[in-house]
């Protein structure tokens, strides 16, 4: 992932503003609606009150009377308690569009996640960054859209005071005008800085986040403890985030220079146009009330100049990040998806890999090197191998949470590139090696693998219990409806204590997640009895064989007498299959499975 926004981008950074407005203005148009007439009533008011402050100071020196300054002193306070009031209703309106357009933007960026069918784009590192970055963006739509008003009303507000100057002095109102120039120029190239840094420091941000993290982590707590690595870990913290500072240091420390610099430049300016109007009034050439719209004019052609240059940078800042944000929402699948699918159809003849070759990357090692395998209708499938030989690689595919790079994979002679992911995954059920523990109540946890099971409570207690984790839940403070979680412990109405479940009842809610599901064609269990106790285990198992008995299901353990009853079972390393048989057919050809298999048995003979 490039750190810098190349120069051939700028164009289509700025074309990323339409976009931007058209989502503020779909999340908030009531609220933007106002916005926009506030800032057009906003804009004139500032002209407004320097001629009537003129003209109030010119009739108070050429002795006008009382009731011809009555009406100009109560229009004035009139437009002063106006502006007072519009602020407040700028800061109200701004702070609701923003809300509403933030929720818009999040949720249009997180359907575009969602609608990633694989797993390419979340273990591709230059993507996370790029979602990090698109995460931060949420309020850029909103500053967009405020900010191209706000530069809309300081413009009519700066081309309204510039006329009043121009009246006063030609010279002096151009001499202003083009002094902003140097002032643009370097708050544009201050903003292309910033964003550079703020990209080039994403991977060490999301490191310190990863060290914050893992010091307050639940589970990483015993560990940090018993090894005494909680220093070692908030050392690498602090010198990430010593880093990070260092470089957002820097960049201040440029910036105060700069602009330091500007205001002296643009207070030079301001002071030699002061002196030029009270030289002007000695010699009887201007008003005491001409001085006065000339100081207030010189300051806010100013001030609205100085808006313009910061709108115009902030409006470049949150443009490039937006980009990252466009970025995500606008990539393409990274799983080619057929225009018109083919209907997934039920399994009853099996699934095929042809000469499966796959990588993660084109530069990276071949994981899966020539897979030639069938997983029949109805049978158990186990796969064996080291880590790293491509056993859950092989899920991955099989889930089509990636295509082979090389071969194809059939499902009833169906190519999977074919069908549609979601309606595949409709027919797996599966429990995963790193199965998700969810921050969510127990019913909620095992509904997650059919949410249609959260309008029927009696499937889900049926699903439990056949994972054997029912009675467990039964008896937790709340039953099914409580929080499995300390984070979000308050919420189930309990003590707020919160409940955490065991390791090895954290796998039998994956399990019921699974069970869920007991109807599907093809039945994935990968290490589904890691973490349970013997006993546990030798229960899990069988009620793992009754589950799947006669259903199509792929196993994937290290203990290898979870794999004894397997109708096939399939020897993998380095990527390729160097053995396929039944439990006794291996043993007796004295090959790897047999090896691994007597080097475990002799483990437990010798205890």
């Amino acid at each position: 992932m490039t750190t810098d926004v190349p120069d051939g981008h700028r164009w289509r950074t700025a074309r990323g503003l339409a976009p931007a407005v058209a989502l503020a203005f779909r999340g908030a148009p009531a609220q933007l609606g106002l916005l926009s007439v506030v800032a057009l009533a906003g804009a004139v008011l500032p002209v407004a009150i320097t001629w009537l402050t003129k003209l109030v100071i010119d009739s108070v020196t050429g002795g006008s009377a009382t009731d011809a300054l009555l009406p100009l002193a109560i229009a004035l306070a009139v437009l002063g308690a106006l502006t007072a009031t519009l602020a407040q209703l700028t800061q109200y309106l701004s702070a609701e569009a923003q809300r509403r357009i933030s929720r818009a933007a999040k949720d249009r960026l997180y359907q575009a996640v969602n609608r990633f069918p694989g797993l390419g784009r979340f273990e591709d590192p230059r993507f996370l960054n790029q979602l990090r970055l698109a995460e931060a963006a949420d309020s850029a739509p909103a500053q967009l859209t405020t900010a191209t008003m706000q530069l809309v009303r300081n413009a009519i507000t700066a081309l309204g005071l510039f006329g009043s100057l121009y009246v006063i002095s030609p010279l002096i109102a151009c001499v202003v005008l083009v002094a902003a120039l140097p002032t643009l120029f370097a708050e544009l190239a201050l903003t292309q800085r910033r964003v550079n840094t703020t990209t080039r420091l994403s991977p060490d941000e999301r490191r310190e986040l990863f060290y914050q993290m893992l010091l307050s982590d639940e589970r990483a707590s015993k560990e940090i403890r018993l090894f005494g690595t909680g220093d070692f870990l908030r050392g690498r913290m602090m010198r990430t985030m010593s880093g990070i500072h260092a470089a957002r240091r820097a960049l201040d420390r440029r910036e105060l220079f700069v602009q330091s610099g500007l205001e002296l430049f643009a207070a030079a300016v301001a002071g030699t146009g002061l002196v030029w109007a009270i030289l002007a009034a000695g010699r009887g050439e201007l008003t005491a009330g001409d001085i006065a719209m000339f100081i207030a004019a010189v300051a806010g052609v100013q001030t609205a100049v100085a808006g313009i240059v910061s709108l115009l940078a902030q409006t470049n800042e949150q443009l490039m990040i937006f980009t990252h944000y466009t970025v995500v929402v606008s990539a393409p699948p990274e799983l080619p998806i057929a225009e018109h699918p083919v209907p997934t159809p039920e399994l009853r003849r099996g699934i095929v890999l042809d000469d499966v070759w796959f990588r993660y990357g084109d530069d990276l090692p071949w994981v899966l090197r020539g897979v030639s395998l069938t997983i029949p209708y109805g049978m158990a499938v186990g796969l064996v191998g080291k880590n790293g030989a491509g056993k859950s690689t092989i899920v991955k595919l099989l889930c089509r949470m990636y295509d082979p790079t090389k071969g194809r994979i059939t499902w009833d002679g169906v190519d999977l590139r074919d069908l549609d992911p979601a309606r595949l995954r409709d027919r797996i059920g599966a429990v995963f090696q790193d199965f998700m523990s969810y921050d969510l109540t127990a019913a909620e946890n095992i509904a997650l693998g059919d949410l249609t099971a959260l309008a029927d409570p009696a499937r889900i207690t049926a699903a439990a219990a056949r994972a054997d984790i029912h009675d467990v839940v039964e008896n937790l403070p709340g039953g099914y409806r409580t929080m499995l979680s300390r984070m979000f412990a308050d919420d189930d109405g309990s003590d707020g204590t919160g409940v955490v479940l065991s390791g090895g009842q954290w796998q039998r809610l994956a399990l019921a997640r699974a069970f869920l599901r007991a109807e599907a064609d093809l039945l994935i269990l990968d290490e589904p009895n890691a973490g349970l106790d013997p006993e546990a285990e030798a229960e899990s198992h069988a009620r793992i064989s009754a589950l799947r008995a006669g259903s199509t299901s792929v196993l994937i353990s290290h203990r290898l007498g979870t794999l004894r009853d397997a109708d096939l079972i399939v020897v993998l390393d380095d990527g390729a299959v160097t053995e396929a048989g039944t439990h006794t057919s291996l043993l007796a050809s004295g090959g790897t499975y047999a090896r691994l298999f007597a080097t475990q048995a002799k483990g437990y003979q010798s205890e």
